[in-house]
Parts: structure tokens; sequence; C-alpha cells
């Protein structure tokens, strides 16, 4: 691992311990632009404090940068018990980054995405599926046509891992002999291994689930797909109307919404998302930014 990758797992990640104090997303975006404005210290040079003083940064976060960066002997542990458990770390710094990721998130992108499973799906044209866990029946049979037609048209599936809309549409996915990318909110190292999925996490391999998380991840489900395709929705509640309508603030991905007369996809169709039936599910390619998923190159590299 390069010492790039070793600096953002170190300044981005609990590294097994709740008590340690990584950078917010914030932080991490005053350091690199701090960095990229300056000529660090020569490799002779070790790291301190006032060499960030002298960058702008006030005390406490250089001095919490330069403890952050001194704990290789935790990092090395982590990352050898990482090994272990199947988990997989790819910084933003790592040419493996999904350069969707980066180019839609920009900043926001994180800075370190844990993954379990088949990494080479990160290469594979994807649609993303987002919805309600609780689902009225029309609604079911849309999420589960959804997972059908991704794996008819070649297309991998990248949800949430979620009760609800996410697990029928990856289930009905993975029968129709698809592939599935999960975007988790709980502890990666605990999920089983199998053909044709792939599990990522944008926090630590071992952290629990929350809220926070769960929402949080949303704009990286959006990000993976060249469309994302709402099932269901709440009326301005919940995690789906949260992603979706950042999505469509920030322009993630086109975003359409099955049309079930609710007031919450009228609502996001004032918004900008496109309503959509079953019928418009037979070509995803067409619901895309591009209007061809399949003429969509992109420059990622495993």
């Amino acid at each position: 691992m390069k010492l790039t990758e070793q600096g953002f797992l170190l300044l981005t990640s609990h590294l097994g311990n709740p008590d340690r104090r990584p950078l917010t997303p914030p932080q991490l975006r005053l350091l690199t632009k701090r960095m990229t404005q300056a000529s660090p210290p020569g490799d002779d040079c070790e790291l301190e404090p006032r060499h960030l003083i002298a960058l702008g940064l006030d005390w406490e976060l250089s001095e919490r940068i330069v403890t952050l960066l001194g704990d290789t002997e935790l990092l090395a542990w982590y990352l050898h018990r990482a090994r272990r458990l199947g988990c997989v770390p790819i910084t933003r710094s790592d040419p493996r980054y999904p350069a969707r990721i980066r180019h839609r998130l920009g900043p926001e992108s994180p800075g370190c995405l844990w993954l379990k499973g088949d990494p080479s799906l990160l290469k594979v044209l994807s649609a993303a599926l987002v919805g309600s866990r609780e689902l009225q029946p029309q609604n079911r049979e849309f999420a589960a046509q959804t997972g059908i037609q991704a794996a008819k048209q070649g297309l991998a599936l990248v949800s949430g891992n979620a009760r609800g809309a996410d697990t029928v549409g990856q289930n009905a996915c993975l029968a129709a002999g698809g592939q599935v990318i999960c975007v988790i909110a709980d502890e990666l190292h605990t999920k089983h291994e199998q053909s044709g999925v792939l599990y990522i996490s944008e926090e630590d391999y071992d952290a629990p689930f929350s809220a926070s998380r769960a929402l949080h991840r949303n704009r990286v489900i959006h990000a993976l797909g060249e469309v994302t395709i709402a099932a269901q929705c709440s009326f301005r509640k919940g995690g789906t109307w949260d992603g979706s309508t950042a999505n469509l603030r920030y322009g993630y991905t086109p975003l359409c919404c099955f049309r079930d007369g609710s007031q919450a996809s009228q609502e996001l169709a004032q918004m900008g998302a496109r309503l959509i039936g079953f019928d418009e599910l037979s070509d995803l390619s067409a619901l895309s930014r591009t209007g061809s998923l399949f003429e969509n190159i992109l420059h990622e590299d495993f």
C-alpha cells in the first residue's frame, strides 16, 4: 500500500478504536486544499504540527493530524485483520477507486471504500434501486422487475441491502442470473461472500449500523448507477426521500420514480424526476443521462 493510501486510512478511519477521532470530511477537504497549495516537508523531515500551522491550520487540528498519522502500528494490525476477514480498502488516491463516485460526488466522495466480494463489479455498468422498507404490492413488483431487467440487460444492480425495495430488487436480480452491488450501513466483515455480489462500506469494515450511516451512504448508491430508480418513496421523510432530493439537487444521476400516483412521486417529478411505469424498465439504457448505457465509457482500470 502506498504512503498516500496509508495516509487516507490513518486520517479517515477509526481503525477498530471507537475512541479514535478521524478527520471529518470538511477537515479532510481543508487539509487537502492546504497541502496542494504548499510544498510538503522533505523526505528526511518528519511532519510536525508547525508545518501544518504554517499552512494555516489551527494548533488543535494540526496536532490531531500528526497524532493520527503516527498510528502506523495500529493501521498494520487493522489491515492484517481485514485481510483475514476478506475486506479490502481502496482509498480516493487509489486508481481502482470508482471514477463515477469521484467525479459525481467530488469533494464529498468518501476518503476510503471497503470492499468484500468481487471488486470487478465496479467496472460493470449499473442501475441503482432505492425505495421504502414497507412496500405496496405494485411497488414491490416494480422493485422486483427492476432487478430482473437489470440482470436481463447485463447491468449490475446497486442498492442498499435494506429491507423492502432493496432486498426485493437484489434477490430478483440474483435469481435472474444478475449481479448486485450492496452499499451497506452495517458491519462489512460479517457479510458472507457469494458469487455475483459485492459489498461496499464507506466507513470502517467493522463499523456497526447507525441511522446516520444509512442516510449518508445514499449518495454513494445514487452516484454508482447510470440511472437511479425509486420504487416507492414517503413524502418528505425517510432515506429514500432525502437521497432522491439530494440527487436532484446535485445531479448525481438521472432519477426515475415509479408512477404510482403517490404524493411523493408527484413532488419528486416537480423537482425534476421522471415518472415511469413497468414498460420503461424494458430499456434501462434509455433512462440514463447519455441515452445509452452501453455507449458510456468508464475509465476505471482494476
